[in-house]
Order: C-alpha cells, then structure tokens, then sequence
C-alpha cells in the first residue's frame, strides 16, 4: 500500500510540473492581450464560451530578417533556363563552330611550316597557362553536372549512380578553385602588359582575323597579341574575377557575413560569369587547336613556326627581327 502511495506521489508530482512548464510555454508563445471570457448560457443548451483578442501582436525577434529579392529570385527559380543557358554556352558553341569549320574550312599557313621555330613563351608562362586551363576545364566540367545535371543527366541513372556523380562533382568543383585562382592572378600579372588594345585591332576585327577563306585573303595586323587573344584576355580578367568573389562569398558565407540577398545575387553573378567564360574559352580551345593550323606548339613547347609568327603576329615578328 506504502509502495502504492509512492508511486502515485511521484506522478502527480511529474504532472503538476509538467503542467507548471507547460503553462509557462503557453504563456510565452501567446503574447496576446485576451478580453474577459463572456459566458452566453442558453437554457437547456451548453453554455457558450467567448473570448476575443484585443490588439493582437505577436512578439518579433530582436532583427527581423530581411526579404528576399524578388526578381533576383525570379531569375534563379528559373531553373530549366539557367541549365540551358549554361549548357548551351558549352555544346552550343561547339556546334556553331563545327559547322562554321565545315563550310569556311580551317586557316592554313599560305607558305606551309619554314622548319625555324621561335621562342613565343617562357616555360614559367606555359606551365601557369596550364595550371589555369587545367583547373578550368575541370571547373566547367564539373559545373554542368551542378547547374543542369538533374535536367539533363539524372533521369537516365539510378539513384545512386546520379549521388555519387554530384558528390564527386562537387568535391572536385571546390579542389579546382585554388589552382584556378593561382592561374588567374599569375596570367593577369603576367600577360597584361601585353594585351592593350591598340588602333590596328579594329581592323582585325573587321576582317575577322583573316580566318574568312572566301573571298580576298587578308593578315591583318597584329602585334604579339593580336585583337581576339586581347578580347579573351579582358574578357576572361572581369568575368574571371566575379567568378572568383561569388565562388568565394558561396563557399565561405560565415566568413564574409552575407545577407540573404547578397548570397542569391552572387549565385545569379557566378552563373552569368560562368555562361560568358564558357563560350569564350570553347572559342579560344577551338582557335589553337583546330582553326589556326601551327598554333598548338605555342602552349605545348613555348615555340611556334616563323611562318605562323609572320602570318598572324606580323609586327611582333618584324620587333624581334
């Protein structure tokens, strides 16, 4: 009996408490001022029980976080087109070029290769084009798979498959980041000297380089750098740039203390950047590769044929005559 007692002791006990906290928490989540409970009794009927709020608020934390832009948000909710639009800077150009490379056909040195190479790159200049290509390529690369890869890969694999392609995705995406960062800042140190525009390049320009083979051949112009290599040198030192500060802001949001809209509109920036960046550097691949015949060697020895020098970069060949 003793022992029965007790026990209903330390229950009534746990639930006076339990109801002293819980009358404690009603308390602090209902910061509304009640009127008076008015009792409307009927007879022969329940009695009714009333009460209304008077001057109902509710208690706001100290800073009230703010709203979210909304057409920054427009922008990014539209998904469907952000993966198109990187996808396409991507395969879309390539395609263009192909069929461009089809019908105009490559440019080829008028006199063939003279067999005399000339020094055009330091190896320290050759090893940071590569250090920064490298990490690049595999930025995009990897960035296809996080922009649209649920789009346009994820519904011919297996759940776990598409998992364990975005973790390696993603891992990879932020290892590149250094390595693409020192690239960056080398080159623009490096080569900028190099690259200011000058009045001939218009006349590049013009005539497309010299690359149309229909019609009247033309060389025009150009110095060590001529006005496409310059174009891609700015264009990849701005877009390059806001690249870097919105993958930075993203990767370490608790260090640089961002708001909310801060974080959404350097998304927005690092898309932009990364659709610009990806079109130009398919055009750049697509010139030393394949369009312009002896321009591979400039990045792969440092040296390059004197025909190829006199053909594309003829006031730079006549300085270092």
């Amino acid at each position: 009996m003793n022992k029965a007692i007790r026990w209903f002791s330390f229950i009534l006990v746990g639930l006076l408490t339990c109801g002293t906290a819980m009358a404690t928490d009603v308390a602090t989540l209902q910061p509304q001022q009640w009127q008076t409970i008015e009792i409307h009794a009927i007879p022969g009927d329940i009695p009714e029980l009333r009460g209304m709020p008077t001057q109902a608020e509710l208690l706001l934390p100290a800073s009230i976080p703010e709203d979210a832009d909304e057409a920054v948000l427009g922008y990014l909710g539209a998904t469907d087109n952000i993966a198109f639009l990187v996808y396409a800077s991507l395969f879309g150009v390539i395609a263009l070029f192909i069929i461009f490379i089809m019908v105009n056909g490559i440019s080829r040195l008028d006199k063939g290769f003279s067999g005399k190479m000339i020094k055009r790159w330091s190896g320290l200049s050759v090893s940071v084009h590569w250090l920064g290509a490298i990490a690049c390529i595999l930025l995009m690369l990897s960035g296809l798979i996080l922009a649209g890869g649920r789009l346009y890969m994820e519904p011919g694999m297996n759940a776990s498959s598409w998992a364990a392609l975005v973790g390696l995705s993603s891992g990879l995406h932020e290892l590149m980041v250094f390595p693409f960062i020192a690239g960056y800042i080398l080159m623009i140190l490096m080569w900028a000297p190099k690259q200011i525009p000058t009045s001939y390049d218009l006349k590049w320009f013009a005539v497309l380089g010299g690359y149309i083979n229909m019609g009247k051949k033309q060389h025009p112009d150009a110095g060590f750098a001529n006005a496409g290599e310059k174009l891609w040198f700015w264009v990849f030192a701005l877009f390059g740039g806001f690249m870097i500060i919105s993958g930075l802001i993203m990767m370490f949001p608790a260090t640089f203390e961002v708001s909310k809209n801060t974080a959404n509109l350097m998304l927005l920036t690092h898309i932009v950047s990364t659709v610009i960046i990806s079109a130009f550097s398919v055009v750049h691949i697509f010139m030393a590769t394949v369009m312009s015949e002896g321009g591979m060697s400039n990045m792969t020895s440092g040296y390059c044929d004197e025909n190829w020098a006199k053909q594309h970069h003829n006031l730079w060949f006549k300085e270092l005559k």
